[in-house]
């Protein structure tokens, strides 16, 4: 058995189930794909956003931080005309704003991931049924103040699950630890 959220119809959601969400992943490269990644699941599912997966790592120079943060205005706009990837101008804008924060992050912190570890006591957090938590309110409050975007609670509260520091598997799921 799968989650129940899984569309079994969708065979990238089902490897993204079975092989990422929920492993602990913290190298630096894949954190920011999926910070990037979860800033545009805002207001939409985050089916949407996988499907769109790949033409993302295309469109953002396979998430390269060093092009992404030195991306002008020129780069916005072929961002936001191109049509496989979500268009939203101001997402778009706030993924090359949030890139620089979450570099700068990562050089005062020496990595992202011991950032966003100063929020853990241990981990991963096994918990299901929550779509927010103090940790997430926690990480998105001072990602706010730092100046990024579209990085509420529950985007980072699902970034968390997606990267692994919150394993949310149900109980009936062949993924549950």
């Amino acid at each position: 058995m799968r989650c129940k959220w899984c569309n079994l119809d969708n065979l990238v959601y089902v490897k993204y189930h079975d092989e990422e969400w929920g492993v602990l992943n913290l190298d630096e490269h894949y954190l920011f794909e999926m910070l990037i990644l979860e800033s545009f699941q805002a207001g939409l599912s985050w089916e949407c956003v996988l499907n769109k997966r790949d033409a993302f790592r295309k469109a953002y120079d396979n998430f390269d931080i060093e092009k992404v943060i030195k991306y002008d205005d020129e780069k916005t706009e072929k961002l936001i005309n191109n049509e496989n990837i979500i268009r939203n101008k101001l997402k778009i804008k706030a993924s090359i704003n949030n890139a620089k924060i979450f570099k700068s992050i990562s050089l005062q912190y020496n990595g992202f991931k011991n950032y966003l570890l100063k929020y853990f006591k241990e981990y991963p957090i096994y918990e299901v049924g929550k779509t927010t938590s103090i940790v997430s309110d926690n990480i998105s409050s001072d990602l706010k103040k730092r100046g990024m975007k579209f990085v509420g609670s529950v985007i980072i509260y699902s970034y968390l699950q997606a990267i692994g520091l919150i394993n949310s598997h149900e109980n009936d799921c062949f993924m549950k630890n």
